[in-house]
Parts: structure tokens; sequence; C-alpha cells
């Protein structure tokens, strides 16, 4: 288990966005009104769609440091703390997607999160409660 992960993270919200920008899947930890969740998924769509692959996949937004990494179509974004340890923000989302590739049968394609978007937030809120990395473990994810 990688505990050094479990280290007071906050993680404010968490998309999984197309290359159109359609937001697929989104979780946010902290009360945000809905005007400003437009505002945000726009920047971060902005933001991310336009980098190109040799940058760094962490960039300041607003007042978070937003954490991307592109999977197949489909980016996967997560905001935390402008403090917080980016490079683990960015191991647990290449967990999540190992994760979900492995539920899926290793094929995650975006039909896969929206047709099956409840059992994501499953697998979602097992390894993240309240903004905060809980669980580091595919294999106790996958078990529960």
């Amino acid at each position: 288990q990688k505990a050094w992960l479990v280290c007071g993270q906050m993680i404010y919200f968490l998309l999984i966005q197309n290359r159109q920008g359609k937001v697929r899947l989104s979780r946010w930890f902290t009360r945000v009104d809905d005007d400003e969740r437009r505002s945000l998924i726009r920047d971060v769509h902005r933001l991310v769609n336009s980098r190109r692959p040799k940058f760094s996949n962490f960039v300041e937004l607003h007042q978070y440091k937003l954490v991307y990494r592109r999977y197949e179509d489909l980016f996967f974004s997560m905001a935390c703390d402008s403090d917080d340890n980016e490079l683990a923000i960015l191991e647990f989302i290449h967990l999540l997607v190992e994760t979900l590739h492995g539920y899926f049968n290793y094929d995650l394609k975006e039909p896969h999160i929206v047709f099956n978007f409840h059992k994501v937030y499953e697998i979602l809120d097992e390894m993240i409660i309240g903004g905060e990395i809980m669980e580091t473990s595919r294999g106790k994810v996958m078990h529960r």
C-alpha cells in the first residue's frame, strides 16, 4: 500500500472530460455555486486541451493547483491545494484509471463512464472520502 499518498491531500474536485469539453463525470468535494462550477469546468477544459503533451501535467488555476492526465480521449483533472504533492495526485489519477481499466476488463472508453457512471462513482467513493485520499489499494477497491 502506498501510504505516502494518504498524507492530508485535500482534493476539491475531480473532472473527467472528453476532448470537446463535455463533462463525463464530476465529483465536487467542497461547496461551489453553479456559476463558479460552470466557469471552472470551462477554464479547466480550455487549459488542459490547449496544452501540448510535452508540457507539465501541473498548472495553477485560480486558487487551486490543477493536476491532469489524458488517457485515450478523456482528460482526468483534479484540483488540490497549491502546497500539496502534485506527483502523489498524478499517481492517484493513474491508480484510478488502472482500477477503472480492471473493472471494465481493460477496455476503458468514454461510453463505459457515461453508461456506468454509478459504478464509477462507487469506485471513486471507495477511494476518496471528503476530499481526502483514503484507499490506495486497487485490490481492496475491486473486492468491495
